[in-house]
């Protein structure tokens, strides 16, 4: 069906510029006013490094606020289109809830009527080509500079000027056609009319993909006489099924919350144009009524349908309101939250990658994801568990005590749990990086990435030292058994910290235990030939045991330092300047093994 929508609307253009040159002014006044929506929305992502993100989180508390947040936030952008899409980012990403998100989507359907009412009693009413030329001149010494907001300005400024010239294009064109043929004969009044025509508006906004420019179109040509008012009230109700398109697409790529929300917006949409179809003539009614109170001519039917798209708009929400739990029931229900898989990314998405915040949030959750995956496996390799090991006030004893292995194929899960995680994070991040993302969300979605490689490398660890932990371990072998018990109360600890620090208040989190912990790994690390040597001197394990341990100690060492930069990436570098503070206070890398070193000196016996 898609591959024969291009050619059949690109036929009638075609056709429509042949036979009449005013159809070809309305044509480009509908491209230059949807180019110009394109250029508004590119300009509003530009600010939303962080601005409408963190409002939106703030803005979502309750019911009425999200209602106010999707109403305020259409208005000012005058992109429904935007807003959904945002919404179903947030809330792929965790941020938001079901039912704030469809209140937000309430709140656009109302603030998408403001659209009508600038169009209605501006556009039609002034010479706005005037205002477009000198904003189209303005914007494009804004959009060449450097500044991320100076840039963002002018594609919002030529966003409006191409509104504006769009409007001005679409009226000369509607005038233009009325002199040469009569649109009238085709209206339809009655049941029939009202069907093709509502089914006509929500056809122009699927293929445009925008209710706004389908409205415009709507009020130009209804302005212009070419259309009767009782279809235009069709058309307007058709318009607000179509648009719900764009909610449809861009759920597609949105996990199971986005999906709801999507289909919250179509059954909101269809409940809405069922009733204003239903009550059609009580609804005409009410506009008559409040058109003659606040002073709208009656032969003014550009603002009398404005009146009407608002007052159906909210309509629909006050009909839908009451109703709002039954419908985030019912919805969850619909579509059943899939049962978790752990080896599947959880929140990484096309639909979360369009903005900055929610791409850096959406990656910080699945890097946190792929540690939880990481610490059963590598508590699991040890022969530990995790509820065990972070609740014992003895992890020495705790390790000691956990003898039995665990019967699962470590390799298995790795290549499950581990490595497509792994996968998602790098192929997310270079997805991302091919957008235009702020510097400071980049560096943190690329160190988000390292962090990544870190557990992966730890867990890597952990699988070659596996087999002779468990096999020296199993029961007490004397000397050896206590130096693999060793190296495996090392790593609980190092995990149980990061456990702290995970628990931690962010304010609280600090990086020098983080220093102090890399200079006692190094100094073990140190210490370990010296210690086997003494131990095969004293002949109290044997050279074949000594080789064996050296390796998995290496393995082990290097399994704490991978999950110590990762929680130094993770938990402290992104932290505040107290974090900064404690960073010039750590040790470098040149200062960490001439301290070290010191430590290994003063630790060897002095000559007699």
């Amino acid at each position: 069906m898609k591959k024969f929508i291009l050619p059949v609307i690109l036929l009638v253009l075609i056709f429509g510029f042949w036979v009449s040159t005013s159809f070809q002014e309305i044509a480009a006044g509908v491209a230059i006013f949807l180019f110009g929506m394109l250029m508004l929305e590119d300009g509003f992502k530009l600010f939303s490094g962080g601005y409408l993100e963190r409002i939106l989180e703030k803005a979502t508390a309750s019911v009425p606020k999200s209602l106010g947040f999707g109403i305020a936030a259409t208005t000012i952008m005058q992109s429904s289109s935007l807003v959904s899409v945002i919404t179903i980012s947030f809330l792929s990403a965790g941020l938001i809830s079901l039912l704030a998100g469809v209140g937000i989507i309430f709140g656009a359907n109302i603030g998408t009527t403001t659209g009508a009412w600038l169009v209605a009693g501006f556009g039609l009413k002034v010479k706005i080509s005037a205002y477009a030329l000198p904003m189209l001149a303005i914007s494009i010494v804004l959009v060449f500079q450097k500044s991320k907001y100076l840039k963002g300005t002018g594609f919002v400024l030529a966003g409006l000027g191409f509104l504006f010239l769009g409007i001005h294009y679409m009226k000369e064109g509607f005038e233009a056609v009325k002199d040469q043929v009569d649109l009238t004969r085709f209206a339809m009044t009655g049941l029939l009319g009202l069907v093709v025509y509502t089914f006509l508006g929500a056809t122009a906004t699927v293929v445009m993909q925008s209710s706004h420019a389908t409205m415009v179109l709507i009020i130009t040509a209804l302005a212009s006489g070419q259309i009767s008012y009782e279809n235009a009230l069709a058309l307007a109700i058709g318009a607000n099924i179509g648009t719900t398109i764009t909610a449809i697409l861009g759920a597609l790529t949105a996990n199971f919350q986005g999906k709801r929300l999507a289909l919250a917006h179509l059954i909101f949409n269809l409940v809405t144009a069922g009733v204003a179809l239903v009550f059609i003539n009580q609804i005409r009614a009410s506009v008559d009524a409040v058109s003659g109170f606040v002073g709208i001519a009656d032969t003014d039917y550009a603002l009398k349908l404005a009146v009407f798209h608002t007052i159906f708009n909210v309509l629909g929400v006050a009909l839908m309101l009451p109703f709002l739990r039954q419908l985030i029931s019912f919805l969850e229900r619909t579509i059943a939250q899939p049962k978790e898989d752990l080896s599947q990314p959880k929140y990484l998405s096309g639909a979360v990658d369009e903005f900055p915040q929610t791409s850096q949030i959406a990656m910080r959750r699945e890097v946190q994801h792929l540690y939880d995956n990481s610490v059963e496996l590598i508590a699991h390799g040890l022969n530990l568990h995790r509820h065990d090991l972070f609740e014992t006030d003895d992890i020495a004893i705790t390790v000691e005590n956990s003898q039995t292995p665990y019967e699962f194929d470590l390799d298995t899960r790795y290549e499950h749990r581990i490595k497509t995680l792994y996968s998602a994070i790098v192929e997310f991040a270079t997805r991302v990086g091919t957008k235009d993302m702020p510097a400071d969300v980049m560096d943190d979605v690329y160190a988000m990435r390292d962090v990544a490689g870190h557990l992966v490398r730890a867990v890597k660890s952990v699988k070659h030292l596996r087999r002779n932990a468990a096999l020296y371990t199993e029961y007490p072998q004397g000397v050896i058994t206590d130096l693999y018990n060793g190296l495996r109360t090392e790593i609980a600890r190092i995990l149980v910290e990061i456990r702290k620090l995970e628990l931690a208040d962010p304010e609280n989190r600090s990086g020098l235990w983080l220093d102090q912990e890399r200079i006692q790994v190094e100094s073990d690390a140190q210490d370990t030939n010296q210690t086997l040597e003494t131990l095969i001197r004293d002949r109290q394990i044997s050279a074949s045991m000594a080789t064996s341990f050296l390796n998995d100690s290496h393995y082990a060492y290097s399994a704490m330092r991978d999950l110590l930069e990762a929680a130094r990436a993770y938990y402290i570098e992104t932290e505040d300047a107290m974090a900064e503070v404690e960073r010039i206070l750590s040790l470098e890398d040149d200062e960490l093994t001439e301290m070290t070193s010191k430590q290994t000196t003063a630790s060897e016996p002095k000559p007699d």
